[in-house]
């Protein structure tokens, strides 16, 4: 049996979807249950084909990889599982490293807040998300299901992937208020799968 049952089934999932395709891995040496700073153990980045190309990131984390320790039999650990999903440029055979930098950012506040991210919820960065281009107009973020991964049991749980969709200042505005969904569904449009592309302007509305 394995010693990570949580991991395994999320790995069960993605087989799924990517079959026998080996993603970029990205370890944590230090992690957060040993006093380390990181609170993801690992993120995994796959090519994604379309119809738009795309990086597709998933961390492992936020929920119960290995043991059951939460009081919640039915959710494993936050409930949830993050992902991101970038624009894939032309001739480019790296995903970029800021986009796993974000997930652990994002896990650090709900691991020292208490507080969980839903979909629906908003939060409005102050820069731009992507380090390597502070020129660029994405500077908030929705959190939506992902529409390709959803929801799966564990066994220590159900939990949800909770992917991070970019937008710009103008977005964030229109999407308080509870309108999140109907400006989510309105990207959709134009950014199949929510995909973020950090170099496109406020998209016609």
């Amino acid at each position: 049996m394995s010693d990570a049952p949580g991991w395994a089934a999320m790995d069960t999932s993605l087989r799924k979807l990517y079959g026998s395709a080996e993603p970029f891995h990205l370890g944590t040496k230090h992690p957060w249950a040993l006093g380390g700073p990181d609170p993801l153990d690992g993120i995994s980045i796959y090519q994604h084909g379309g119809p738009l190309p795309h990086w597709h990131y998933i961390s492992y984390g936020m929920s119960e990889l290995y043991e059951k320790s939460s009081p919640d039999p039915e959710t494993s650990g936050w409930g949830f599982e993050f992902t991101f999903r970038l624009v894939r440029r032309p001739n480019v055979s790296q995903p970029p490293m800021w986009p796993a930098a974000l997930l652990q950012q994002l896990g650090r506040y709900v691991f020292d807040s208490g507080k969980r991210f839903k979909p629906g919820h908003t939060m409005r960065a102050g820069a731009a998300l992507a380090t390597d281009r502070p020129d660029s107009a994405i500077r908030a973020m929705a959190f939506t299901i992902d529409s390709e991964l959803g929801r799966i049991a564990t066994p220590h749980g159900d939990l949800q992937f909770l992917q991070i969709v970019g937008l710009t200042d103008e977005e964030y505005r229109a999407a308080l208020g509870g309108n999140c969904s109907a400006v989510l569904d309105h990207l959709a449009g134009y950014l199949p799968l929510h995909v973020t592309d950090v170099d496109r302007g406020p998209l016609a509305g």
